[in-house]
């Protein structure tokens, strides 16, 4: 009879242990650069005591000053020729090359042109004195040949903006950085697009 429990108990422990074991480790194959989805949380949240001490301050401490955090706001125009780019520090405007250049070119046209006026109107709003234009292809062709186009290009829309704003006080950073920076897949004609654009870039100042 002793052997029988023994031999009863053993199973019964094998068997609980076969149902609470810890499941076996599975890869994780979710983007490292994201953040895992949460779900809401089907418990009540901790019951918070407003009387409780710890949640004062020490006497003679004083909060921080408020702050806003950065937000960030992008509209994209229909046709996604035109994107605008709205942070608490900075504006940009990012002008795809198809709406400012023929292929393979660094020639602005009249509807280019006016394009670059909105932009320049909206520098004069913010009271900007500080220009950051910057140029960008895809990574078709060499990228010397990437290199030297954006750069032109970026030129020619800074000529455009610094006739406009006809201003000595405002100062331009230009560059051209080829295929650098992408901000869609190259692998796509509609990918490769949207990283041929010039952006432009100012200090948000108006109050």
């Amino acid at each position: 009879m002793t052997t029988t429990r023994l031999t009863l108990t053993t199973a019964a422990l094998l068997v609980a242990a076969t149902l609470y074991a810890t499941p076996p480790a599975q890869a994780d194959d979710t983007d490292p650069s994201q953040p895992p989805v949460t779900e809401p949380s089907a418990t009540a949240p901790v019951k918070i005591d407003p009387t409780d001490p710890d949640l004062k301050l020490p006497e003679g401490a004083t909060l921080a000053a408020p702050k806003v955090l950065d937000i960030k706001s992008v509209v994209e125009d229909q046709s996604g020729d035109e994107r605008r780019e709205d942070t608490n520090a900075d504006v940009t405007f990012a002008l795809q090359a198809e709406v400012l250049f023929g292929k393979d070119s660094a020639k602005l046209g009249d509807e280019a042109k006016a394009r670059i006026a909105t932009i320049a109107e909206e520098i004069k709003k913010q009271n900007a004195t500080q220009v950051r234009v910057f140029g960008f292809t895809d990574d078709l062709g060499s990228s010397a040949h990437g290199d030297v186009l954006s750069r032109q290009r970026a030129n020619a829309v800074q000529a455009v903006l610094d006739q406009d704003l006809n201003d000595p006080n405002i100062t331009f950073e230009v560059r051209g950085y080829g295929e650098q920076y992408p901000i869609a897949d190259n692998s796509t004609e509609e990918g490769r697009r949207k990283n041929r654009r010039v952006e432009v870039t100012f200090p948000r100042t108006q109050e």
